[in-house]
């Protein structure tokens, strides 16, 4: 499992899965209380407890670590782990999209950043329909669903709280651009169609979230 916490990848890893502590920049054994509030690089908590968990979760959501690249939590239990690190959170379910023209990628620009069309899930609602819902109305543009690219996680805070957000990503298709424009109520200022190169240099202002989902979108085409 990858977790998005102020968009630096953490990740939770069994521990007899094939890591290599000398990929490492730092590694933090179990029998170690604390957690440094100074991380660069690539870091490996090894042997995690829950207690390290809740240590890093505090650190990174109040705080940013610019020189931070990722986390690598290896537990002896995977899904013990997961399952307590969303009962620290209030866990919600959003949906959005890579849409496609010929060679062409959608991105929108919203808080100064290029990012892709998505947004939470209306109650009862479908991971499939939601993801349709929210692009056509933030991008204006009709489309069809194709396959599913990923899910990805992320945390944030809202009213002081703790949120855990799992986003369904998907590939779709664009069915008509006509009345393409962006949902300025939701903070967006332009929709645009990218072509690769275009899309590879707009991601450099953008997120990791977003970065990794073009990745694995790319994959596909491949």
């Amino acid at each position: 499992m990858k977790i998005f916490i102020n968009d630096i990848p953490v990740y939770i890893k069994k521990l007899d899965e094939r890591i290599r502590r000398e990929d490492f920049d730092r590694v933090i054994d179990g029998n170690d209380q604390s957690i440094p509030k100074k991380l660069i690089d690539d870091v490996l908590i090894w042997d995690a407890s829950h207690e390290h968990i809740d240590q890093l979760l505090k650190l990174m959501t109040n705080r940013k670590f610019k020189e931070l690249d990722n986390i690598t939590f290896a537990v002896s239990k995977r899904k013990t782990a997961v399952a307590y690190i969303k009962s620290k959170f209030k866990v919600i379910e959003a949906g959005g999209g890579v849409v496609c023209k010929d060679d062409l990628a959608l991105l929108i620009y919203r808080l100064k950043k290029w990012d892709l069309p998505k947004g939470k899930l209306e109650k009862d609602e479908k991971p499939k329909a939601g993801a349709v819902r929210e692009v056509e109305e933030e991008t204006g543009v009709k489309v069809e669903l194709e396959k599913k690219i990923c899910a990805t996680w992320h945390t944030y805070m809202r009213n002081n709280k703790y949120v855990l957000k799992k986003t369904h990503w998907y590939k779709m298709a664009c069915l008509d651009d006509g009345q393409m424009k962006p949902q300025t109520g939701e903070g967006i200022d332009d929709v645009r169609w990218m072509d690769v190169r275009n899309t590879r240099e707009a991601l450099y202002n953008s997120y990791r979230t977003v970065r990794y989902v073009m990745q694995e979108y790319y994959k596909l085409l491949d």
